[in-house]
């Protein structure tokens, strides 16, 4: 759990190219805590402006486990892009 922190280090320091290189290699592996990867890697894409694989982390986060905190960041994420699409209709 320590190199998640170091991670989550990352992507608040705006290194989220690095964070996301660093989880996916962290992730072909099997680790306790492999929902709080997914995460933040779901947290280094939306840094990104890449809500579609944000969406996809987060919601792999969730299927291992419910209760984490990518349900929030999910909400959030779809939250913003229908605000974002409802706005388009009206220009």
């Amino acid at each position: 759990m320590e190199h998640l922190e170091d991670i989550k280090e990352l992507i608040a320091q705006g290194h989220a190219e690095q964070a996301i290189r660093e989880l996916d290699t962290l992730l072909l592996g099997d680790f306790p805590g492999k929902d709080t990867a997914y995460y933040l890697r779901g947290n280094a894409y939306r840094k990104q402006g890449n809500w579609q694989q944000a969406l996809n982390n987060y919601r792999m986060a969730m299927d291992i486990n419910p209760c984490s905190p990518a349900r929030n960041a999910h909400r959030m994420v779809m939250d913003i892009l229908e605000f974002y699409n409802k706005d388009m209709y009206n220009q």
